[in-house]
């Protein structure tokens, strides 16, 4: 059975464990294996966007250590962090460093989920099942940092039962932004009602997002204004089938 490693990420792995779960049961559902390096920890993105690059090169070098032990590729359910181990390590680790390659070998070997299971594996069907409208939200890092965009809306067209929108607005951002919603919390607010306007002018019932971050941000959103749409990664949405239904 082939193998893939998952590289969790730190807000699935402390707020959305689900999202995790959903991932492996894709990847079995495909006949692979998904294999969990334990002494994985964060790839240090927080403290490099806040230019702590001192305090961030120790859990990169950590991050890399773990997956040169183990053989084959990485997947992220996270844009953010694969952009970070694909671009921030080799601006952490420039050349002359003796982390620089590392850093690189390790960069060619992750992808993002959605990535992965068209570009890579050519699947764009996987056996999903969602009744209901959905419209899809393309996060800042999968969209502009690795030009994503593509590969989760045919994953999300594929999906049987579902009704895809369009998103107005699609490509603003929702104001997350990591720090940025912390150091600049009016601005990140007024960012994330318009979305939540797009959002509702949309018609969908649930919002799809391949980032976590983005996923509390809107949510949360959502539910201090009491709008009834729910957001969940993409991960979940290809995990479920007419079988869960039963």
């Amino acid at each position: 059975m082939p193998v893939v490693n998952l590289f969790v990420t730190c807000l699935v792995d402390t707020f959305f464990p689900q999202t995790g779960h959903a991932l492996v049961k894709v990847f079995n559902r495909l006949g692979y294996r998904v294999d969990f390096p334990q002494p994985q920890t964060c790839c240090g993105q927080p403290a490099f966007n806040a230019g702590l690059w001192e305090e961030a090169r120790p859990l990169a070098q950590q991050l890399i250590r773990t997956f040169e032990r183990v053989s084959g590729d990485v997947v992220a359910p996270s844009g953010s962090c694969v952009h970070m181990l694909r671009h921030g390590y080799l601006e952490l680790f420039p050349e002359g460093d003796p982390w620089h390659q590392r850093a690189a070998a390790l960069g060619e070997r992750v992808y993002e989920f959605s990535e992965y299971l068209v570009d890579v594996l050519g699947v764009v069907d996987v056996g999903a099942f969602w009744p209901g409208r959905l419209t899809y939200h393309p996060s800042c890092h999968l969209l502009r940092g690795l030009g994503i965009d593509r590969q989760p809306r045919l994953l999300l067209e594929h999906v049987r039962g579902a009704t895809l929108l369009p998103l107005p607005q699609a490509e603003e951002c929702c104001g997350f932004g990591g720090i940025f919603s912390v150091e600049m919390p009016e601005i990140s607010r007024e960012m994330l009602l318009r979305k939540l306007d797009n959002v509702n002018a949309s018609g969908a019932e649930t919002v799809v997002t391949a980032d976590t971050g983005c996923r509390m941000h809107i949510a949360g959103g959502l539910h201090r204004r009491q709008h009834r749409q729910h957001v969940v990664h993409l991960a979940e949405v290809l995990a479920r089938t007419e079988k869960d239904e039963a």
